[in-house]
């Protein structure tokens, strides 16, 4: 049974009354109990699209900036890749300066909201946490990502947020193409130099993944307008359903409009299949497309939304990451009786977030693991009927470090479901290659980077996130998308 949101709150406030001010010994510190984040009820929550995780109350968020050791090496900074100076903000955090702690952040990242929310900082800044190797227990790290959240809220909520200052202009252009995480951390920081910014996206509404990708339930779309809205205040101008390369050309932004400098912040859109038999039936989804419709075009809300929703009772879902627990979480509030995520490797091998496994558990999502899907079945309307797998074993680690699936020969069996959801990765969109001379990409289709500079093989052009590094978390294409600024700043000035 959940704790509700008042009972953690009162928890949280005893024990700041006990603790008294924030001048503590380590030894105190190490006493403090990591604080539980406040959830919607399981059951409750399957039937709505509101945000799952509740954050913080103040008197928890001060309790767990208590718990911060205020380490003199900062190894926590080692693990962010945008480097917020993250012990100044949860000190900051700790004493109640809220506003003051948003500030800090925002001095690196534009989207502490966001990131608070959707980040993998267990495997990242609270991976390096001193509090978690004292413990031998990194699930037991300072909650960073929860601090995050609570001040970045706090601050847009008491109209206390930040503006970042621009300097006197330089008359310089830089367009921007795409509008997700690098994209926004690249116009921010190119745009506080004093440069003309530009951005171009293809979707009618802004945001890249954070929009189209990430479930409400996760994130609410609310929040990463208000981030947007903050690029524009900026003087980042956004131009919506603007296709680079069909609408214009990278050469044509170069030669024609009279750009300086171009960074490439697309992302990696096109989905991929495991090319087995019936992945073409009636039925059968990528996540990009399933998650499309649902978060961008609303299909949940079938009373204004003007897009088809499919209707499903038994749904399989193929892969294990993220973008998998969010294609089952949202088929369940979608309106399935059962989703079941099929994946080929063991629970320890899951690559998705912890917290997003227990909350789709909780939220009643099957797992089918050590199972490789090898068919998917029609009827005789040529619609989903059932998917055929095979049961695996796992073997010796394969190049990615994990174990390597082997399958069991006379193990196939056939489940019955009606809708598959494909959520096996990404590759890089071709459409920028095939109409850029001199581009060069990898054989996977993404594009080839200068690993110091993000600068492409084309002089002036930058590039970062997904569209290099494959499918990757927000914060990682918010650190390409600062490099790639730095870069470009320093290009700008010497030319």
């Amino acid at each position: 049974m959940h704790a509700t949101i008042e009972q953690l709150d009162i928890q949280a406030k005893e024990l700041l009354a006990k603790l008294g001010d924030n001048n503590l010994s380590m030894k105190e510190r190490l006493t403090i109990p990591l604080q539980d984040m406040p959830t919607q009820d399981p059951m409750q929550r399957i039937t709505n699209m509101e945000e799952v995780a509740l954050g913080y109350t103040e008197n928890q968020v001060k309790v767990e900036a208590m718990r911060c050791l205020q380490c003199k090496n900062k190894p926590c900074i080692q693990g962010c890749p945008v480097g917020i100076d993250i012990p100044a903000f949860i000190l900051q955090a700790a004493k109640g300066d809220f506003a003051g702690a948003n500030a800090t952040i925002k001095e690196s990242s534009l989207l502490p909201s966001i990131c608070g929310r959707v980040c993998p900082q267990e495997n990242q800044c609270q991976e390096y946490c001193t509090y978690g190797k004292i413990k031998k227990d990194i699930s037991q790290s300072v909650a960073i990502g929860r601090i995050e959240r609570y001040v970045a809220d706090y601050a847009r909520e008491h109209n206390q947020d930040v503006t970042p200052f621009v300097k006197k202009s330089t008359r310089k252009k830089v367009a921007i193409v795409g509008s997700g995480p690098a994209s926004v951390s690249a116009a921010a920081d190119v745009r506080r130099e004093g440069h003309t910014v530009v951005m171009y996206e293809a979707l009618h509404k802004a945001g890249g993944v954070l929009v189209y990708g990430i479930p409400e339930f996760r994130l609410p779309k609310k929040l990463v307008q208000r981030e947007l809205d903050g690029l524009a205040s900026m003087g980042v101008e956004i131009n919506k359903n603007f296709l680079v390369g069909k609408t214009r050309t990278l050469e044509d932004l170069k030669d024609k409009d009279g750009f300086d400098a171009i960074f490439i912040g697309a992302g990696a859109g096109l989905p991929k299949f495991l090319n087995i038999p019936g992945e073409n039936l009636i039925g059968v989804f990528s996540a990009n497309e399933y998650l499309t419709r649902s978060n961008l075009m609303k299909a949940y809300d079938q009373k204004h939304s003007l897009t088809p929703l499919f209707p499903s009772e038994k749904v399989a879902v193929f892969g294990g990451g993220n973008v998998a627990m969010d294609s089952a979480r949202t088929a369940k509030r979608l309106g399935a009786k059962e989703v079941t995520i099929i994946y080929r490797r063991s629970e320890d091998e899951l690559p998705a977030r912890k917290e997003e496994v227990e909350h789709a558990k909780e939220e009643g999502i099957n797992f089918l693991l050590l199972h490789q899907p090898h068919e998917i079945i029609a009827n005789e309307k040529g619609s989903v009927k059932g998917v055929k797998v095979v049961t695996c074993k796992l073997g010796e680690p394969d190049a990615s470090g994990r174990r390597r699936p082997i399958e069991i020969e006379g193990t196939e069996q056939v489940i019955d479901f009606d809708t598959v959801v494909v959520s096996i990765g990404n590759a890089s969109n071709p459409l920028l290659k095939q109409t850029t001379k001199g581009l060069d990409v990898n054989k996977r289709g993404n594009i080839i980077i200068n690993e110091e500079t993000c600068e492409t093989s084309i002089k002036g052009v930058y590039a970062g996130g997904d569209i290099v590094l494959g499918a990757a978390t927000v914060i990682l294409a918010m650190g390409q998308g600062r490099k790639a600024a730095k870069s470009i700043n320093a290009y700008l000035n010497n030319n």
